[in-house]
């Protein structure tokens, strides 16, 4: 939807209001512009995102009178306004209410949950299930016919985590609903995020902003340098893509390999395109969201590609997944078993396996309720988890062989690997079948002849030669602004030069986005990758 005429001229109205209202309603204007955004994706949609708003609000408003019960029994015991209790008295006044405060929370997180869970998951879950029921003679369950709501994962991950945070203590239970539904329902991050913590985005969310020329700059030319990386280059080698991945019986060996490259340059286009507008318009309204890629592919494993690749996503698994599961009841349980027969280091291994394989098996199945994705998730954790039983012997190798490791050779040769191993990985995602996808990966190594990739062959898979040279020229542009990055932001570079020079480098890209992006027939430029989750 972001790269539509309508989105446009509905950004560009709600912009041009925004800057008019009185700058206390600025907040108003943006849950109004949210919410018209979201009823013209489906018109049924609003009604989720309001259950799970108010539910998450109200939950969070509850839990804090727990707290605010517990406060005040405290005061009153300080002051002599009551009896003082006896120790064990104290104790289970407290106990009460955090128990309270628990179901309050588990029954909030069983309703929203629930909710992603049945309209995300009901069909596949049948899936699995009718075959049971056939080996058993029992009568099979039909499809459910269910409307999927547009980033119902990325909200309702959103509101979860501020539930937690508000159950933990680490932020202030917002007071307002309406304020609460802005932060759950802001319209630049409903498609494919971030995933923003309220601590992060009620900062700016919620303020009065002047407008400063420099934050509007600064904001449409992130938005544009999203647009060419989305349609010049992203949407026009995704015919390509579809081709190599709709005849996997003809496209084998070597052109697995193009497949993989060409996919990695699509995906990181288009999501990191599509980020950059959420980021800009944000930017341009005077709000800041954080960063959700950092130059994902010049990482050395696989562990750091996932501190720099959807970054918010990771952060929400760790923070909200893996560390409470890992000191669970029921995982100190199974350490305690396993430090009594195996020993200390099993039982250290045994929380961080337990919590690494479930981690990655839900954030497989957030992609796609398919088994491809539980395959990519798990494959994923296995990688990550046998890198750390390897760390003593890289250590080793690093130990005697120092200068090789800080070597620049070395380093290109980790980076090449991790973006090996991770187009390797999205195989799953790229074939839909795990069966397919294996056999693809096998294929790169009992078919490969680099010879097959002719010019007739590329040209075959739906791109003209100057096609592949647009696609080419912009991922090195693409290559060259993340190099550029590195010491610090790239349009602060461009603001200190002549005004001549910027205005040229934007143009140009203004020019190459209106004239080079792919707006024909076999394109889709309204849709994201990312919009399925």
């Amino acid at each position: 939807m972001f790269t539509s005429y309508e989105f446009i001229g509905f950004l560009l109205l709600v912009f041009a209001l925004y800057y008019l209202f009185p700058k206390r309603m600025q907040w108003i204007l943006l849950l109004a512009a949210s919410f018209l955004f979201y009823f013209s994706a489906g018109r049924s949609y609003p009604a989720f995102i309001i259950a799970t708003g108010l539910t998450v609000y109200g939950a969070g408003r509850w839990m804090a009178r727990q707290d605010k019960k517990l406060e005040i029994y405290s005061r009153q015991i300080k002051n002599g306004e009551i009896p003082k209790p006896s120790r064990e008295e104290k104790k289970a006044f407290k106990k009460k209410l955090n128990g309270k405060k628990k179901r309050i929370m588990l029954l909030c997180l069983f309703v929203n949950l629930g909710i992603l869970a049945v309209v995300k998951y009901a069909n596949f879950a049948i899936d699995n299930v009718n075959p049971l029921m056939q080996m058993a003679g029992k009568q099979t369950f039909s499809h459910v016919d269910m409307i999927i709501p547009m980033g119902i994962s990325f909200y309702t991950f959103q509101a979860v985590g501020y539930l937690l945070d508000v159950y933990w203590n680490k932020c202030e239970p917002q007071k307002n609903a309406f304020r609460f539904l802005l932060f759950v329902s802001f319209f630049p991050q409903l498609i494919q995020g971030p995933i923003s913590r309220y601590g992060d985005l009620s900062k700016t969310l919620y303020e009065e902003h002047d407008f400063r020329w420099k934050n509007v700059r600064f904001g449409l030319e992130r938005v544009l340098w999203g647009y060419f990386k989305k349609l010049v280059i992203a949407d026009r080698i995704s015919a390509a893509v579809m081709m190599l991945t709709e005849d996997p019986q003809y496209y084998t060996g070597a052109f697995v390999v193009v497949e993989m490259l060409f996919y990695a340059v699509q995906l990181y286009a288009d999501f990191t395109g599509g980020i950059d507008i959420t980021i800009g318009i944000a930017e341009a309204f005077g709000i800041r969201v954080e960063e959700n890629f950092i130059r994902p592919f010049f990482s050395k494993n696989i562990a750091e590609y996932w501190r720099r690749w959807h970054i918010s996503m990771g952060a929400w698994f760790r923070d909200y997944v893996f560390y409470p599961l890992s000191i669970s009841r029921p995982l100190k349980a199974v350490t305690s078993f396993c430090k009594k027969r195996f020993g200390m280091g099993a039982a250290r291994r045994a929380a961080v396996y337990i919590s690494t394989v479930a981690v990655w098996l839900a954030t497989g199945i957030w992609h796609g309720a398919a088994w491809p994705f539980a395959a990519w998730g798990l494959a994923n954790g296995a990688i990550i988890l046998i890198s750390e039983e390897l760390t003593p012997c890289y250590e080793a190798f690093h130990a005697k062989f120092p200068k090789l490791g800080r070597s620049t050779i070395y380093r290109a040769f980790q980076v090449i690997r991790t973006f090996f191993l991770m187009s390797c990985l999205r195989l799953f995602d790229n074939y839909g079948s795990v069966r397919v996808s294996a056999n693809q990966f096998i294929s790169m190594f009992t078919r490969f002849d680099l010879r097959a990739v002719t010019r007739q062959e590329l040209i075959d898979m739906g791109l003209s030669m100057k096609d592949y040279a647009v696609v080419g020229l912009g991922a090195l542009l693409m290559f060259a602004v993340s190099m550029a990055g590195r010491n610090g932001s790239v349009r602060e570079k461009l603001s200190k030069k002549p005004y001549l020079v910027r205005f040229t480098a934007f143009a140009a890209l203004f020019f190459a986005v209106l004239l080079l992006g792919s707006y024909g027939v076999g394109f889709d430029a309204r849709q994201f990758i990312y919009n399925q989750f």
